[in-house]
């Protein structure tokens, strides 16, 4: 009972910060990623649900790049605090062994590999495909018609911009128009005002533009300005686009059983075979190290106190970016260079494990000291010096 106790304080501490961590970091990598939608998104009228769209289905993505960082953390966050406040060393004192204070760790990360499968292997695969499918919709829906203020708008060879519109976007003020001719004349008008009308076929408006000037320029540099009053600019209307690819066409939107049927299969596929092993080892190797965080977090959060919490929290992050470095490029090794997967992809992912196995061994004999812990002191260590030696110039 106490022990079932124990393990639900461990968790509920440790479930704080891990939640934080990842909510924060989604919305920053959700925004950066949006933002570079948005001019794209402003030439149609369904911007507001194409952009609802595109965050629903980046979600699986950023949750699953966050996943293992936010873990860490906030496994960290708690050894750490409950080491600094001498709990740790109460609870080893009571008979419990180090071993049985990290089960509810380990318990919850085998829990989030289980997710992790789910979301990397089925979730994933289809919100990529449809996050790439919102884009090429938006793509090809073009310019129908209404004007954005400050909108860079694309219709032919016609890029249009207004400093203001009215809520209609059919009503213009100060307007740059460039449009190239086929035979090489570049002609740019600007206007004082425009208004905005489209024919009854919806194939086509025409720019009535007020108090402006157009200068053309031909092939053979002859420049011609002409001021007006009154001037018609007829635009054609982006015609609705072709049909998106299939699912498929790319690693990423293949689920792990697709992976697995064609990576190991013997058919013909469309992918080179090596390909896809590495996406099949890369996520993978992303759902198996959760389990295997605890055996790292813990002997680092147990090294805080001597090492410094900042030194073994940046120690942790370099190995977990390293982690992920080495699955990206060791992707682009395969498809690049023509490198076995299994020694690009999951050479590496074994290393890193290995290395959670190895300190989680070394620390269980003198909690608080691992192979991993001694470099993180040296280093730190090595810039306490160097911030002396400066300072002791500085004083000088």
């Amino acid at each position: 009972m106490l022990h079932k106790t124990l393990d639900r304080y461990l968790l509920r501490q440790a479930l704080t910060p891990m939640t934080a961590v990842l909510i924060s970091t989604m919305v920053a990598f959700l925004m950066e990623r949006l933002m570079r939608s948005f001019q794209l998104l402003s030439q149609t009228t369904d911007g507001l649900k194409n952009l609802s769209e595109l965050l629903i289905n980046l979600v699986p993505h950023y949750v699953g790049l966050t996943l293992p960082g936010g873990f860490f953390i906030g496994l960290f966050v708690v050894v750490n605090g409950l080491n600094k406040s001498s709990e740790i060393d109460a609870i080893l004192a009571s008979g419990m062994s180090l071993g049985r204070f990290a089960a509810p760790f380990v318990g919850l990360g085998v829990l989030l590999m289980a997710f992790s499968v789910l979301l990397f292997g089925f979730v994933q695969p289809y919100s990529r495909y449809a996050y790439h499918a919102v884009l090429h919709a938006a793509e090809k829906a073009g310019w129908n018609g209404d004007v954005r203020p400050k909108a860079l708008l694309s219709a032919g060879p016609v890029i249009l911009t207004a400093d203001r519109t009215d809520a209609s976007g059919r009503h213009l003020e100060r307007v740059f128009i460039r449009k190239i001719q086929p035979d090489g004349r570049e002609d740019v008008l600007t206007a004082a005002s425009a208004v905005v009308r489209r024919d009854a076929r919806d194939r086509g408006v025409t720019l009535e533009l007020h108090d402006g000037r157009q200068v053309s320029t031909t092939p053979d540099a002859q420049v011609y300005v002409a001021d007006f009053e009154t001037f018609s600019f007829d635009v054609p209307l982006s015609l609705s686009g072709k049909l998106f690819r299939a699912r498929g066409d790319e690693g990423s939107e293949l689920t792990l059983v697709e992976l697995a049927r064609q990576g190991f299969g013997k058919t013909p596929t469309v992918l080179p075979r090596q390909i896809l092993l590495a996406e099949f080892y890369a996520r993978s190797s992303r759902a198996l190290i959760l389990p295997l965080l605890p055996l790292l977090a813990v002997p680092f959060g147990l090294s805080a106190k001597r090492a410094g919490a900042g030194s073994a929290m940046a120690t942790g992050g370099v190995l977990l970016f390293l982690f992920e470095t080495s699955m990206i490029l060791g992707q682009a090794m395969v498809s690049g260079a023509g490198l076995p997967a299994i020694l690009a992809v999951g050479l590496p992912a074994a290393g890193f494990s290995a290395i959670c196995i190895a300190t989680w061994v070394a620390s269980r004999k003198r909690p608080g000291e691992n192979p991993v812990s001694w470099v993180t002191e040296r280093i730190a260590a090595f810039f306490s010096a160097i911030a002396r030696a400066f300072a002791r110039r500085a004083a000088a």
